[in-house]
Formats: structure tokens, C-alpha cells, sequence
């Protein structure tokens, strides 16, 4: 993997540093109150709090939702959560480049942190566009003068090419915060060189990036098997001809996910040993869980889980396995009828003395859920750049990181 500059490799004492980060939120629609601070919590206890302690002059670009948006908001409540996070008062100010920003950046002390306003209340902030291009816009032409150094800790954001993302990298010596640092460095161990054997396991409700993943990481030889559960596994029994019953192929079809089964037919044509789909599956009938063997399909009831044989399969395959990636659950986990396939599957995972990596929302609030979280090795909280960084995608902010490295600080 081509190098990036990580905080190892720059001095930051009395320097004015940008760091971008990913504060984006769940905000509650009627307070406007952010609702979990996980991640203005992640990069406070780590980027921020390193480069406070080594006498930056901290300035933090973020940004909350996107104008429109019922979570688009100010991020004055941002950084009071940071200051308790910090132990320590953090400054805000309600401008993002202009006369008060920059007001504010000049009296700021070594040590201090200044969070400025959310960087989508500049309009242009989410427009597409290369570092060059971005240069020259207002935000980075206002703010670059005042710096001496950019470091992004955005990874969740760096797969959008927008300005706070890419746009000081031209001009300022540019370096990846603890976060981008170990995000890359977790994601890379199982997408560039993984140890073998290696399985991925894909589950939950958003089938669309399956067939993506699938085909990146068999047709590269990344992935010896590929694990299929939730709604994914569905779709890939359909591709395989399974008829699964009037309310399933409906709700596959409602979802617009049937016109995935071209691809995914091909897909198991190529590699017809490595992607393995549910040999039974568990239904509700009368709010109770009822397992039968794909074999019996189709079925009346929607299907919410994997049964017994589909977990006692995986787990032979799981407890051979040096890097597990998981990426979403295998079935309605939040219902303690259909809890059983993720809970046993993620215990298998976490049980073994595998490399792990999980990312995706549902994937980690079934970990947390389940009293697992710890026991995996790493988990991303990045959602977009997750999927795009396992299909193989170049990520726009780590591009522009890697392309900066060369540069001496």
C-alpha cells in the first residue's frame, strides 16, 4: 500500500492544525440534540486529545447532516460534548472561514481547540471536484494562510471528494489522524494481503453491495468463502433458483433487488465452491421461530433468520479461518425469536483466533447488543467508505493523503 503520512511523522508543537473529523450524528428530530456520541468520542479520546497534549493550536472542521435535512444543525452542541470528552473547554465559533473563523483561529493558544461551524453551511462543500479544483475555492483560500498543517481523521467521509476533504492537501503538508490511520491499516490487513484462509460474511437488510463485495474480493483472490445470511442470503437462494415464497420474493422485489441475480448467477459459475448460501432457514409462524430446509421452499411465512444447519455449517468454515471480515447479521437479531443465527455465527467469529473486522450499523449494534464488541479486533464505524473500500474503490480523501506524503513537514 502506497505510504501516508500518519502524526508519527509530524511536529505539531505551536503549528495551527485543521483537523477534519467525522462528528455526523444521530440528531433527535424534534430536539435537534445529538442522540450518540461515538464518534465525537473516537477521534476526542484519540486525534484530538494527541495533538491538544503535544501543543497544537487545534482547529476542528466538520460537518452535521446536509442542508435540508431534518439532522443538518449547528455543531455548538458538538463541541460542548468534545469539551467533556476533553476535560477541558473547547472552543466554537459559528463561521467556518470568514471573519470570525479567522478571528478566532489567530487568538487561538497552543494546546486549545476551536471546533468551527458545520462545513455544509458553506454551500459549495459538497460539490465533487479534484484537490486542485478545490484549492482555489473560498473555503481553503480563507483558511490555508492561517495553517500549517491538515490532517484528516475523516475516514467514514473519505469517500466523498469534497472540499474540507481534499482541498487543503495541495497546500498544506498533510498527514492521516489515529482514526484514518487505523481504519487503513485494519482495512488493508484484510483486503491487500489477508491471512489465509480468509472468509467473508454478509448479512443484514442492504443486499445492493453484496454482489460488489462478492465479486471484488473472490475474483481477486482475497476471499477463500463467502458466508451469506439476512437478507443477502435471500438473495442469493433466489439466485440460485429457490422459490422463496410470495412474501419474500415480493419484498426482494419491492426492495428492487432481484435485478442483482444476473450478476450474482455469473458470479457462482466462477467460483461455485467459495459462496455458500443457507441450507435451512427460520420463519415465524405464529410469532413463534419455525426452522425448515431450503429444500422444503417456498414458504408462506417471510423468512427472518438462518437455522441450526446453515450456523453449524459456517462455524466449521469459521473456526478454520485467519481473517473474518462481517458485515452485517443473519437475521432480524432484534427479535429474541431470530437472535439465534447471529448470535451463534458473530460467537463463532469471536470465539476464534481469527483476525476480525466488522463494520456497518446493524453489525455493530448486534455486537453491541450481544456483549461482543470487544472480542472482535477491529470495528469501523465507516459506512459508505467501509462498502467502497471493500469493493475495491479508491477512496478520495486517502488518495489525496497518499499523494501529499512525499511532501516534508
Amino acid at each position: 500500500m502506497a505510504r501516508f503520512l500518519t502524526l508519527d511523522d509530524v511536529k505539531v508543537k505551536d503549528k495551527v492544525t485543521l483537523v477534519r473529523v467525522d462528528f455526523n450524528s444521530p440528531i433527535d428530530p424534534k430536539t435537534k440534540k445529538v442522540l450518540d456520541d461515538t464518534r465525537i468520542r473516537a477521534h476526542g479520546e484519540t486525534t484530538i486529545k494527541e495533538l491538544a497534549q503535544k501543543g497544537a493550536k487545534v482547529v476542528v472542521l466538520a460537518h452535521q447532516g446536509r442542508q435540508g435535512d431534518p439532522d443538518f444543525t449547528p455543531l455548538k452542541q458538538h463541541a460542548e460534548i468534545l469539551s467533556k470528552v476533553l476535560g477541558m473547554p473547547v472552543k466554537y465559533v459559528d463561521d467556518v472561514f470568514n471573519q470570525k473563523a479567522q478571528k478566532a483561529i489567530r487568538e487561538l493558544k497552543s494546546g486549545e481547540v476551536l471546533v468551527l461551524e458545520n462545513v455544509r453551511t458553506f454551500a459549495a462543500e459538497t460539490n465533487k471536484g479534484t484537490p486542485e479544483g478545490h484549492a482555489k475555492t473560498e473555503m481553503v483560500s480563507q483558511l490555508t494562510p492561517l495553517a500549517n498543517l491538515f490532517v484528516n481523521d475523516a475516514f467514514a467521509a473519505a469517500h466523498r471528494a469534497h472540499i474540507s476533504i481534499v482541498g487543503f492537501t495541495t497546500k498544506l503538508p498533510s498527514a492521516a489522524g489515529r482514526i484514518m490511520e487505523k481504519e487503513l491499516k485494519s482495512l488493508t490487513r484484510v483486503i491487500e494481503n489477508p491471512e489465509k484462509p480468509c472468509i467473508y460474511i454478509l448479512g443484514g437488510a442492504k443486499a445492493d453491495d453484496s454482489l460488489g463485495i462478492s465479486e471484488y474480493v473472490l475474483d481477486n483472490g482475497i476471499a477463500d468463502y463467502v458466508l451469506t445470511g439476512g437478507v443477502v442470503g435471500h438473495v442469493f437462494l433466489a439466485a440460485k433458483d429457490f422459490d422463496l415464497g410470495k412474501p419474500n420474493m415480493d419484498f426482494l422485489q419491492q426492495k428492487e433487488l432481484l435485478n442483482l441475480l444476473p450478476g450474482i448467477k455469473e458470479l457462482m459459475s466462477k467460483h461455485p465452491e467459495k459462496i455458500k448460501v443457507p441450507e435451512d432457514i427460520a420463519v415465524e409462524v405464529d410469532k413463534r421461530r419455525k426452522e425448515i430446509s431450503v429444500s422444503k421452499l417456498p414458504t408462506n411465512y417471510l423468512i427472518f433468520d438462518v437455522g441450526a444447519e446453515t450456523v453449524r455449517n459456517y462455524s466449521e468454515i469459521i473456526q478454520k479461518a485467519k481473517s473474518i471480515v462481517i458485515s452485517g447479521p443473519m437475521g432480524v437479531f432484534e427479535n429474541s425469536e431470530f437472535v439465534y443465527g447471529t448470535k451463534r455465527i458473530f460467537e463463532e467469529v469471536t470465539n476464534s483466533k481469527a483476525f476480525s473486522l466488522a463494520g456497518g450499523g446493524h453489525t455493530i449494534a448486534a455486537l453491541e447488543e450481544l456483549g461482543l464488541t470487544k472480542k472482535i479486533s477491529y470495528v469501523s464505524t465507516a459506512g459508505g467508505a467501509l462498502i467502497e473500500f471493500l469493493m475495491g474503490g479508491k477512496l478520495p480523501g486517502v488518495v489525496a493523503l497518499k499523494k501529499t506524503a512525499v511532501r516534508k513537514t
